[in-house]
C-alpha cells in the first residue's frame, strides 16, 4: 500500500495535470532521518531563483524519517511505500508525479552547496544536445570525490582486477574509474553517479525509465548506456558542488553491499550482452575477490590491521554464489 502526503506547495496543480515548475527534485529515503534532513534543507536554502518542486519516496523506513519529513517539510510530496521497493522502483514512482522542466535524482546522504540547483539548469538549457549531466562532488572533509565513470566493459573490470590501471605510466588503461581525473574540468562521459543525476523531462518519453530488475546499483549504468544509445551526450561540469557523504542506506550492509554491486554488474552485462559475458564477468569479479581474500588474509598474519578486510572479501567469496542474477 502506498500513502501520498498532499502536494502543498506554491506552485500551482491544475485539475489533472501535473504541477509545472523549472526543476524536480527525487529523493529515495531509506533509514537516513539526519541525513534527508540535512539534504532537504539544503534544498531549500539553494534553489532561489527556481520554481522546485520536491518528491520524496520513502522505501519504508524504520527511523522516523517519513514522519520527520511531514513535520518539518510539510510542502515536500511525500510517497510511503509499505516495503522496502528498492532504489530503481522508488525513482519511477517519484518520476510519474515530476512536473519538472528538468529532472534531478538526488540522494538523500548528499548536501546542495550555494547555487549549483540554478547553475546545472542553466547548462542544460545551453547544451541542447546533453540529455543529462552531473556536477562535482565532494567528500564531507571537501577532497574530491571520484564521481561519473567509464561503462564497466568485461575489458576494463579485468584491468581493475589485475589492478593495471594503478601501474604509473599507464594511464590510458583508467578508463573506468578514471581515478587520475580531478574531476575540475567538463567532460562528456559514459556513466553519471546517480547521486546527482540531472536530466532533460523528455528523456522519460524516449528512453523510459529505471529497469527494476535493478533493485540497487548498475540501474544508472543501464540508465546511462540507454541515454547515450538514443543519440544523447552525458556530461560531467563542475558548474557547482555537492557533499556526498557515502554510503547512507547501505553502510549497514558490510560486505553485502559489494555482493549485491556484482551481482548487478553481472546482471548488467546479462542483458546487454547476453549469457556469455555475463558469465565472463561473474569469472573476472570471481577471481577479483578471490585474490583480495588471499592477498589481504595473507597480510592478516603479519599486521592486524589486514584482518578486517580480509574478513570482508572472505564474507563477499562466501556469498558469491548468490551473485548469479536470479538468485
Amino acid at each position: 500500500m502506498i500513502s501520498i502526503q498532499p502536494f502543498s506547495t506554491n506552485i500551482m496543480v491544475q485539475s489533472g495535470a501535473l504541477p509545472q515548475c523549472d526543476l524536480s527534485i527525487v529523493v529515495v529515503s531509506y533509514n537516513t532521518l539526519e541525513m534527508t534532513r540535512e539534504c532537504l534543507a539544503s534544498v531549500m536554502r539553494n534553489s532561489a531563483g527556481l520554481t522546485v518542486q520536491v518528491v520524496v519516496v520513502d522505501n519504508n523506513s524504520e527511523d522516523g524519517s517519513a514522519a520527520m519529513i511531514k513535520k518539518i517539510f510539510p510542502d515536500i510530496l511525500l510517497i510511503e511505500n509499505a516495503y522496502n521497493r528498492g532504489f530503481a522502483s522508488a525513482n519511477n514512482q517519484g518520476f510519474a508525479l515530476c512536473g519538472g522542466k528538468y529532472i534531478l535524482l538526488l540522494n538523500s546522504d548528499t548536501v546542495v552547496l550555494d547555487d549549483v540547483l540554478r547553475a546545472s539548469v542553466e547548462y542544460l538549457q545551453h547544451n541542447s544536445r546533453t540529455g543529462a549531466m552531473g556536477c562535482q562532488v565532494l567528500n564531507p572533509d571537501r577532497t574530491i570525490q571520484h564521481t561519473c565513470s567509464g561503462y564497466p566493459t568485461l575489458v576494463r573490470l579485468l584491468i581493475m582486477t589485475l589492478a593495471l590501471d594503478r601501474i604509473p605510466g599507464l594511464s590510458f588503461l583508467d578508463c573506468y574509474l578514471m581515478r587520475a581525473w580531478r574531476r575540475d574540468e567538463e567532460r562528456e562521459v559514459e556513466v553519471v553517479s546517480g547521486c546527482y543525476l540531472m536530466i532533460r523531462r523528455e528523456l522519460l518519453a524516449t528512453v523510459g525509465s529505471f529497469d527494476e530488475r535493478f533493485f540497487f546499483f548498475a540501474e544508472e549504468t543501464d540508465w546511462c548506456r540507454r541515454i547515450r544509445e538514443s543519440g544523447w551526450i552525458l556530461a560531467f561540469t563542475p558548474v557547482g558542488t555537492i557533499i556526498h557523504h557515502g554510503g547512507g542506506s547501505v553502510k549497514k550492509l558490510n560486505y553485502n553491499r559489494d555482493v549485491m554491486l556484482t551481482a548487478a554488474t553481472v546482471r548488467l552485462h546479462r542483458k546487454h550482452g547476453g549469457s556469455i559475458a555475463a558469465m565472463s564477468a561473474y569469472l573476472v569479479l570471481m577471481f577479483f575477490n578471490l585474490s583480495r581474500a588471499m592477498v589481504w588474509s595473507i597480510g592478516s598474519f603479519f599486521a592486524a590491521r589486514y584482518k578486517p578486510r580480509a574478513s570482508h572479501f572472505v564474507n563477499v567469496v562466501r556469498a558469491y554464489r548468490t551473485c548469479w542474477p536470479g538468485r
